[in-house]
């Protein structure tokens, strides 16, 4: 309609009106323009805080992670060091404790991680979409950084908890395990992350079986060692945990609102 009106003023030379046609449709591409590119903008402000509330709720979840594994291989360490300490002749202990102390210094934690979001924004190549810088740099450094596959990894393949498990009877294992093994905690859970693991337990063992497994600890020769080594590890996993890594910590607190 437009253009069979510019053709008709063109016929009739009435530039004014031809000037005026010209104004109007210009204008209709900009204001349609305009209109796309809110539309556009409103839509990708919409995802941007879809995104940005999803990651936050999943660092939330890896603040308590991290906070929940450092106090998990604080009490570790502890053990450690009071097995260590008895099995070297440094510090009586007695047989059902020495026990319970060199079994919980074995143990190692598998968390399944909070990684969903991070990983669709990185493979769309959307990262961008969390303008939170601190939110954005925390999130690049944790899902990037392999310290917790390696403290898991050193746990697991570990030369003392092979020596343990091949020294300590099963029927021994299988009573620590189920009286003085790890305690559930649920995630989230930050009041319960202290003592999940140092507790006062009692193995229901009796006397011989007791003092039986706790002989055979004594009499390993090489135990005394690879529990040094087991100590060394913690005590590098755990300055990794708290200090070299401080920039994620003090990160994900300010994401996670402060809490503890």
């Amino acid at each position: 309609m437009i253009l069979r009106r510019v053709i008709e003023h063109f016929r009739k030379q009435e530039w004014t009106a031809i000037a005026i046609d010209f104004l109007i449709v210009v204008l209709g591409v900009f204001v349609g323009l305009q209109a796309s590119n809110w539309n556009a903008a409103r839509a990708t402000d919409d995802k941007s805080a879809e995104f940005t509330e999803r990651l936050r709720a999943d660092m939330k979840e890896e603040y308590w992670l991290y906070q929940y594994l450092t106090a998990y291989y604080d009490e570790v360490l502890a053990n450690a060091d009071r097995a260590v300490a008895a099995l070297d002749g440094g510090a009586a202990l007695p047989d059902e404790a020495l026990l319970v102390s060199a079994y919980r210094a074995t143990q190692y934690k598998v968390r399944t991680r909070r990684r969903a979001t991070y990983e669709e924004l990185t493979s769309t190549g959307e990262i961008g979409l969390i303008r939170d810088r601190t939110m954005r740099d925390t999130a690049m450094s944790l899902y990037t950084t392999n310290l917790f596959d390696r403290i898991t990894t050193q746990g697991l393949q570990s030369s003392y908890r092979e020596a343990f498990r091949m020294a300590v009877p099963n029927t021994v294992q299988r009573a620590l395990r189920a009286h003085c093994g790890d305690r559930r905690v649920e995630r989230g859970d930050f009041t319960n992350i202290v003592q999940s693991l140092d507790y006062p337990c009692d193995t229901g063992l009796d006397n011989a079986a007791i003092a039986s497994a706790a002989a055979a600890l004594r009499a390993d020769n090489g135990l005394v060692a690879k529990l040094r080594l087991r100590v060394a590890d913690l005590e590098t996993q755990i300055v990794d945990l708290k200090d070299n890594n401080r920039d994620i910590v003090d990160g994900l607190r300010a994401i996670s609102g402060n809490v503890q």
